[in-house]
């Protein structure tokens, strides 16, 4: 909304009506018409009891920045959106007063435009009420025309004029209908239900932001009955639908046909990209069967790929870096409970390994853990220990850091491995860890060693 539209609600809505409209509660006696008004132009005496109103002090043209638009004929400027909302929340009984289309329409905008969502769906459903007659006679004409198009109000010359309110226009289709014109009568009530599509789409849009994604759903469907091929109601609905909706397949397939029907309508639309990658995640959803299926789908694919990529790596003990497509889907991957469990059991599977002198089989299960897990202590000492027993160049420099970063983690990894029943694997783990970390729990590794 405009700001003059906003001022010009807020002045309705806060002063008594010079003529007041059908049913409105009778302006108390006494009050008459009165040219010493300083702000009302000579138009109209205030109420019995209301303050004086101020004279307006001009504001001199030099006081105003380099730019600055002239001001109105009043002198000031006009207030910020705080202060009108502010004036609109101060106003009593507004919510309660009957308002034209138009004016619940700007109300509804103002409060939207602002975050005040709640507020803003008030005053956007009282739009619609009052827009509901000609929306029901829209629904009815357009019944009668069956498969006939609806004409264009310039087609059946329905004579509107820019600013016309709703109420005037709809009684014109109004008699359009009452002469047994269903196309005349559908045409002139279409073109007067064009802002009401807006506000329509804007209370779908405030639902949603206030939480109500159900009664959202509703309201854009209740622009799309009107219009089907509403780009923005179809966008929101299908947006809405895969938002919340995301293991329902009927409703996720719902929401592909309203993104494909976003770019059908308009290719050149901004929506129109941003459409078209929806509509293709939505379909590897519903093929997928479910938002669920498909993050899992997901997560073991990278999984795979990652595996692949680590085993098809050479073999030599070179550090080589790590491609592109490695640290991509170690990066992208989810960290499910489902993915930190399967860890869980690689580094047990390993450990198992190791106590059987199954070296490669063990270093393969970590190489698996450590890109996930690069500060888990126990995949480290495991990894480490695998590369020593293969006797491999760079065992040294990775024992190294696991001795150095966790010491504790590599004599529980003998522990383990006594456990399993690889004494003689132990004693082999705590000698070197005992000769590579002399400083290191001497007491304790000594009493395992002389066991």
């Amino acid at each position: 909304m405009n700001l003059s539209l906003a001022l010009a609600t807020a002045a309705l809505l806060a002063a008594e009506p010079s003529s007041l409209p059908p049913g409105h509660p009778p302006v108390p006696p006494g009050t008459q018409a009165s040219p010493t008004a300083p702000s009302m132009g000579g138009g109209g005496a205030l109420p019995q009891g209301h303050p004086p109103l101020e004279a307006e002090t001009p504001v001199s043209p030099d006081a105003l920045p380099s730019g600055h638009p002239p001001l109105s004929g009043t002198g000031k400027a006009p207030p910020s959106a705080d202060e009108l909302l502010r004036q609109l929340d101060s106003t009593e009984g507004l919510k309660g007063r009957e308002k034209t289309f138009e004016i619940a329409a700007s109300l509804g905008r103002l409060y939207y435009v602002n975050g005040r969502n709640v507020d803003a769906d008030t005053y956007l459903q009282q739009a619609e009420a009052r827009a509901k007659p000609v929306r029901d006679l829209f629904l009815a004409q357009k019944k009668k025309l069956g498969k006939t198009p609806v004409p264009t109000a310039e087609a059946a010359k329905c004579g509107f004029t820019p600013g016309q309110p709703l109420e005037a226009m709809g009684q014109v289709a109004s008699e359009r209908a009452k002469k047994g014109d269903a196309a005349g009568a559908a045409a002139c009530a279409r073109a007067a239900l064009e802002p009401v599509l807006e506000t329509g789409v804007m209370r779908a849009n405030a639902l949603y932001l206030g939480g109500d994604s159900a009664a959202a759903l509703v309201a854009y469907g209740a622009v799309l009955e009107v219009e089907p091929r509403h780009e923005e109601a179809l966008y929101g609905r299908a947006s809405v639908l895969f938002e919340t909706k995301g293991e329902d397949l009927a409703a996720l397939k719902q929401a592909h046909e309203g993104f494909e029907a976003v770019q059908a309508i308009n290719p050149n639309s901004p929506r129109a990209a941003t459409a078209k990658r929806m509509s293709t995640l939505v379909d590897e959803t519903v093929k997928a069967g479910g938002r669920t299926k498909l993050l899992a789908s997901r997560a073991e694919d990278r999984r795979i790929r990652l595996s692949q990529s680590l085993a098809a790596a050479p073999k030599q003990d070179e550090l080589r870096p790590l491609t592109k497509e490695m640290v991509d889907a170690v990066q992208n991957t989810e960290r499910t409970p489902e993915l930190e469990q399967g860890l869980t059991k690689l580094v047990e599977e390993g450990e198992e390994h190791l106590s059987k002198g199954r070296y490669q089989e063990a270093l393969g299960n970590y190489t698996r853990v450590v890109p996930f897990q690069p500060e888990n202590g126990r995949a480290k000492a495991g990894m480490a220990w695998a590369l020593v027993g293969l006797g491999r160049p760079m065992a040294a420099r990775v024992w190294g850091v696991a001795v150095q970063s966790d010491p504790a983690a590599v004599e529980r990894l003998g522990d383990m491995l006594l456990e399993k029943g690889d004494a003689k694997g132990a004693k082999a783990l705590w000698e070197k860890l005992s000769s590579d970390a002399p400083e290191y729990n001497k007491t304790g590794l000594q009493a395992k060693l002389s066991r």
